[in-house]
C-alpha cells in the first residue's frame, strides 16, 4: 500500500476547510473563505502563509511573473481555494504548476462552491 504523504497535516487542513464550509455554507466568493481559513489556521496554531508567490524560471532566467498560491501550510503543502461548481482541469493544472515552481510534493484544492465541500489531493 502506498504511503500517504503528510497524512496528519492534510487531515488538519481538510478539517479546517470542513469547519469553514459548515459555518459559511456555499455561494460566497473565494476571498471570504480565505479570510475564514486564515482565522481558523491562526486559532489552531497551524503555520501558514497566505498569497505566497513563487518564482518562475525559463532555463536559468527568472521571469517577471510569479505563481501566487492561495496558502502554503506547514511550509510544505499548497492549499488552493475555489468557490465553483466543480474542480476542473484548469484548477488541477494550476495547482500542479504551483507544486512544480515551489518544489513541494502535495497540493490540496478545496472547493467551497458545491452542496458539500469537495477537495482533491495532488502529488508532485
Amino acid at each position: 500500500m502506498a504511503e500517504i504523504i503528510y497524512k496528519e497535516e492534510s487531515y488538519e487542513i481538510i478539517s479546517v476547510c470542513f469547519k469553514v464550509y459548515n459555518k459559511l455554507g456555499k455561494g460566497l466568493v473565494e476571498a471570504v473563505y480565505k479570510d475564514a481559513l486564515e482565522l481558523e489556521f491562526r486559532k489552531r496554531n497551524i503555520p501558514f502563509e497566505r498569497e505566497k508567490s513563487f518564482d518562475i524560471y525559463f532555463e536559468e532566467t527568472k521571469l517577471n511573473r510569479k505563481y501566487p498560491a492561495d496558502f502554503v501550510v506547514y511550509d510544505k503543502i499548497i492549499l488552493e481555494v475555489k468557490a465553483t461548481k466543480d474542480i476542473i482541469g484548469k484548477y488541477i493544472k494550476q495547482t500542479l504548476n504551483y507544486l512544480s515552481a515551489s518544489k513541494f510534493r502535495l497540493g490540496i484544492i478545496a472547493n467551497f462552491g458545491c452542496d458539500s465541500l469537495i477537495y482533491k489531493r495532488l502529488i508532485n
